[in-house]
């Protein structure tokens, strides 16, 4: 299952996700990861959060990121919660690609995995296989 927080930038989306994040590790009886690029998060979460810098792996592209994604979820079962702080910057802000990201991720997710996603932009210039994630 995919859920998206859309908003312009400074709207309080990464403020959401931090809730989000709390409180599904309060909740969870499994891993809660987060991914982003850069370590801002560090002080803001649970410590029983997984925090993961793309940075740190090279990730670059929808297409590292679905790798990187399908290679979290393949090594550990136990996941029910990934949130992805940021992924316009991951796609180098292509929102076109967004789409078959989303869709890709979708796919392994299945209704097992809670994938949130933070996407800078305005609700209105999102693509339609971008908006059926709302």
């Amino acid at each position: 299952m995919i859920r998206l927080i859309v908003g312009t930038k400074g709207s309080g989306k990464t403020k959401a996700m931090i809730d989000m994040i709390n409180e599904s590790v309060r909740t969870s009886k499994g891993s809660v990861v987060v991914v982003e690029k850069g370590m801002k998060l560090t002080y803001d979460i649970a410590s029983a959060a997984r925090l993961i810098d793309l940075d740190e792996y090279k990730i670059q592209g929808g297409e590292m990121l679905y790798g990187f994604v399908a290679g979290l979820m393949a090594s550990n079962y136990d996941i029910t919660d990934i949130y992805i702080d940021g992924i316009l910057k991951v796609l180098d802000h292509d929102v076109n690609r967004l789409g078959v990201v989303l869709d890709e991720m979708a796919a392994i997710a299945g209704d097992s995995v809670r994938v949130t996603v933070t996407v800078s932009a305005d609700e209105a210039t999102l693509p339609h296989n971008v908006k059926k994630y709302l």
